[in-house]
């Protein structure tokens, strides 16, 4: 876009951490942001008080109107957001399908920021699903909405390499970065509509299931390095889990090891160092290196180890 150009008329639909990194962004870029749109405000923390959303936050603390429907559903609500006479809104984990009528009110449509490379991972939770798999790489792609999930031409996409260690919420922190920075490298070649339009490979694409916390109960009959990719990838929500003589053990870090462990029990601790607990998987031992016991903190092994060494005892049996 030239300089000449009027600057673009955006509306803005997020919700969480990773939604505001991304509006957060936009406003340091100097771009004009005409209204947020939220999703309502969720009773959160002990006292269940109602909690506005990170975006809301961001928004306030820039003096920019907020909306948050329930949906769209209302005619009231598709009303207020044609009266906006937006060039575009930006999407990003909003939280919500939009309809028709929404996608195509502002003149140059809707763009997703999405948490994937597309095809692969439509949906909810895509950060954590690629960890799940055991994906090696993963991006951002930029996108614009159609009225499918996550179906939309391909507008640009950024890559990055998954480490061997991390967490989905270290994922999330760096995709939330790059994200940022493939949108406002986007945006210049959307408002003069030179950007080029790529259809995704429908056979190429898998869904990103929503997150339950049941996923986190941890399967000892499994390999050691599917084990650790689960622990991986559920780290800091919801966290898995095991039983430990009728408690919930939360793990919240652990690695591969190469202690071979065929002839032990799957779950069975079969060591404990000054760091470590060794669990066995079907085939290796994986190393619990943070760990939370009922009514306690996350805490390095370490420190529980010094605590309670003795509920970990070599041949006790989680799970």
């Amino acid at each position: 876009m030239s300089e000449s150009a009027q600057p673009l008329r955006i509306i803005f639909a997020g919700t969480p951490d990773f939604a505001a990194s991304n509006l957060q962004a936009l406003l340091k870029a100097g771009h004009q942001v005409i209204g947020v749109y939220t999703q309502p405000d969720r009773p959160a923390g002990r006292g269940r008080k109602l909690t506005p959303s990170p975006v809301k936050k961001v928004a306030l603390e820039n003096n920019i109107s907020v909306y948050q429907p329930l949906n769209f559903k209302e005619q009231s609500d598709r009303q207020t957001l044609n009266d906006l006479n937006a060039d575009l809104m930006i999407v990003v984990a909003y939280g919500l399908l939009l309809p028709k009528a929404v996608l195509e009110a502002p003149r140059l449509g809707c763009i997703n920021v999405h948490a994937s490379l597309l095809p692969r991972w439509r949906g909810a939770a895509p950060i954590h699903r690629s960890l799940l798999a055991g994906d090696t790489e993963t991006g951002v792609t930029i996108m614009q909405m159609d009225e499918g999930l996550d179906t939309g031409a391909m507008l640009l996409k950024k890559s990055c390499a998954i480490s061997p260690t991390e967490t989905s919420g270290e994922l999330h922190d760096k995709l939330a970065v790059i994200g940022a920075e493939a949108l406002l490298e986007s945006l210049p070649a959307i408002a003069d509509q030179s950007i080029e339009h790529i259809q995704q490979d429908n056979s190429l694409a898998c869904y990103a299931h929503k997150l339950e916390k049941a996923e986190g109960e941890i399967n000892w009959n499994l390999p050691a390095e599917q084990i650790v990719r689960q622990i991986r990838g559920l780290s800091p929500w919801p966290v898995s889990f095991t039983c430990l003589n009728d408690a919930t053990l939360r793990v919240w870090q652990a690695e591969t090891t190469d202690q071979a462990c065929s002839e032990a029990t799957p779950g069975k601790i079969i060591a404990t160092d000054k760091k470590a607990i060794y669990v066995a998987g079907s085939d290796k031992a994986v190393k619990l290196l943070k760990i939370q016991l009922p009514g306690s903190k996350a805490m390095d092994t370490s420190a529980v180890l010094n605590a309670k060494r003795e509920l970990f005892a070599d041949g006790t049996q989680l799970g």
